[in-house]
């Protein structure tokens, strides 16, 4: 009789970090500050191309740690993870519409967030 073999999401791998998701949150932050101090339409227009393709990246790793990572237990102790997901998504969402940085700052704190949890999770 074979033994179950249990890990955390379709692939074994074990790679998972909200600091993925902080990169990409952080570009957006520098990316706002940047459009706002630029006077060149031109870059303007890449930097918003550019700001939501981050935010986007940042959202995608969001959800995959949400969606593969963190697990019915993990909710059990950390109650608070499926509104802290929610709103980080949200956020997201909303710095792809917004060039204001307090925008961008407020998703950084909302993955930090995350990120204390995620750290206790895998001590």
């Amino acid at each position: 009789m074979r033994s179950p073999v249990k890990y955390h999401c379709d692939l074994p791998c074990g790679v998972y970090d909200p600091l993925q998701a902080r990169i990409e949150a952080e570009s957006v932050l520098a990316i706002m500050k940047k459009y706002n101090d630029s006077t060149d339409e031109v870059f303007k227009r890449r930097a918003l191309i550019i700001k939501e393709q981050r935010a986007h990246l940042a959202k995608e790793h969001l959800w995959t740690l949400w969606s593969d990572y963190f697990k019915p237990e993990h909710l059990k102790i950390y109650p608070q993870l499926h509104d802290l997901f929610w709103k980080a998504t949200k956020a997201c969402s909303k710095t792809k519409a917004s060039v204001d940085p307090k925008d961008g700052e407020e998703l950084l704190n909302l993955i930090d967030q995350i990120s204390v949890v995620f750290k206790k999770t895998k001590k």
